[in-house]
Parts: C-alpha cells; sequence; structure tokens
C-alpha cells in the first residue's frame, strides 16, 4: 500500500513539473491575484511599458440574463480603468473570430453600470494567447480594430481584439515571453515575475495543495483512461467468447455432418471450418 502511495504521489509530482503556461488551469495559478505577472504580459504583448495592473482574477464568470454566459480565464484591470481578458486557446476550434467578438460584447454589458453614460464605458482587450496560428499569415500578433471603409480610418470605440500566435517564439520580447509560455523549469524563463511563482506551485507542498484542481483534473483523465481501457478489454473479451462460442458451433455441426457420412468437401463448405480442422475431426471420428 504504502508503495502504491508513493509510486502515485510521485506521478503527480512529475505532472505538475511537466506543466507550462500553455497548460490553461496551470496559467490560472500563475497569475492568480499575481499583479507582476499579469503585468509582463499585458506590457509586452500590448507594446506598453506603462500598464500598471491593479487587480486580477481568473475564473471570472459573467452572467447574461438574456442569453449566453461566460467563464473568462483571466480577468485583470489597470490604473487607467481598462479591462483585460486573457485567454489561452491550445484547440484551433476555441478562439473562432466570433467568440472573441461575442467577449467583447459581454465585457461592455457588465462593465456599464446603470445610469452610467456610454462615454464612461471603459476600454477592453480580448487576448487570445493560441498555440497555433489560427489567422494563418504567420504573423506574431495580430492586433484587431475597426475602422472606416472609406477612408481606411480607426473607429475608435473603445474595444480591442487581440491574438497572439505562440508558435513565433523568437528573440524579441514577445517571442521570449512565448518562449516562456512553454518552458517547464523555473530557472530556464526568460522574465523573473514568472520564476518565483513557478518554483513556490511546482517544488513546495503548499504550490502542490494549492494546485487541487489541476490533480483532480489529472486524476479525472486518468480514471477516464482506464475506463476506456477497462470497457476495451471487456468488448475484446465478449468478442472472444463469441467467437469461441461461434467455433464450437461449427464444430459441433461438422461432427454431425461426417457422423452422417457427408464428404469432407461438403462439410467444410457448410460447417465453415477449414479443410485441416475437418480431417482432424474426421480422423478422430474413424479412429
Amino acid at each position: 500500500m504504502q508503495t502504491n502511495e508513493a509510486s502515485q504521489e510521485s506521478e503527480i509530482k512529475q505532472v505538475i513539473r511537466s506543466l507550462c503556461m500553455m497548460n490553461n488551469r496551470f496559467m490560472n495559478f500563475m497569475l492568480d491575484d499575481n499583479k507582476e505577472a499579469a503585468q509582463v504580459f499585458l506590457r509586452v504583448i500590448l507594446g506598453d511599458d506603462k500598464i500598471k495592473v491593479r487587480n486580477v482574477r481568473i475564473q471570472s464568470f459573467i452572467q447574461n440574463i438574456y442569453g449566453h454566459s461566460s467563464q473568462l480565464d483571466i480577468l485583470a484591470q489597470d490604473s487607467k480603468g481598462r479591462y483585460f481578458n486573457v485567454e489561452v486557446q491550445r484547440s484551433d476550434e476555441g478562439a473562432p473570430a466570433r467568440r472573441a467578438r461575442f467577449y467583447s460584447s459581454i465585457l461592455d454589458t457588465h462593465f456599464l453600470q446603470p445610469s452610467k453614460l456610454y462615454e464612461e464605458l471603459p476600454d477592453t482587450y480580448v487576448i487570445f494567447i493560441t498555440e497555433n496560428d489560427v489567422l494563418h499569415d504567420n504573423l506574431p500578433l495580430y492586433n484587431i480594430r475597426r475602422r472606416i471603409d472609406e477612408n481606411a480610418k480607426c473607429f475608435e470605440d473603445g474595444s480591442h481584439i487581440v491574438y497572439v500566435n505562440s508558435q513565433r517564439r523568437d528573440d524579441t520580447a514577445l517571442g521570449k515571453l512565448m518562449q516562456d509560455l512553454y518552458c517547464t523549469e523555473p530557472k530556464n524563463l526568460h522574465y523573473h515575475e514568472f520564476a518565483e511563482r513557478m518554483e513556490f506551485l511546482k517544488y513546495s507542498k503548499e504550490g502542490e495543495e494549492k494546485m487541487t484542481d489541476v490533480i483532480e483534473e489529472y486524476a479525472a483523465r486518468k480514471a477516464e483512461a482506464l475506463a476506456k481501457e477497462a470497457a476495451r478489454e471487456a468488448v475484446k473479451e465478449a468478442a472472444k467468447k463469441a467467437e469461441e462460442k461461434e467455433q464450437a458451433n461449427r464444430i459441433e455441426l461438422a461432427q454431425g455432418l461426417l457422423a452422417d457420412g457427408m464428404s469432407i468437401e461438403f462439410t467444410v463448405r457448410h460447417s465453415k471450418l477449414t479443410e485441416a480442422e475437418v480431417r482432424e475431426l474426421a480422423s478422430k471420428l474413424s479412429a
């Protein structure tokens, strides 16, 4: 029992230490109430060293009484009152253009309070960090703004959508940030604002305990995998038993045909046994 518990604990440690910030849950733990780390993200992605994050929350649920509600991965606010929603998407299907549009609109409906003027609506940024280049132009960054078609001027309504292509991991500030997203060891991180938190989460008992959700998710995935394997084995076993029963029926039929004096060829044709199997049965009957 102790050996199994030690093995399980070692496996959990390995899972935790293999995590990087492209794992949605781990990213949440890295940035939860971590203003310095969130500030690095926003400053580098938006190219603005003056951003000062006032607060940051993870898994913020925004209720929409008229339709689809949303749970935002990371929601930060800066000293200017601007709101930043950061989403990590490993699946291309998780970052469609209309999802970005919806997230932008739901931030607007949530943060414009009753009796407030439209001019008081805060600037919002929806930032998708994607594992693949979902917009397919091989750019490291896609800043998406509304514009006036007739004169190509930006329509300044305060809404911003940004796609970050994490495949572009070069030696620029943004490229180094993308490298850090895939880094699993604190000592190899470029940005020290991430290192202390990663060290805490991966190499301290308190950090491991804090990541209960990650461990539970891992346990759930492992249980699901075991259940699927058990189901596959059950199917294989059922198929094996069915084949054994079918073979027994074929043998019984062949024995009856041979006992009635039927030829080897006739018995093979009607019993579905091989000629070698029928001849072996015939030899046993004549013995």
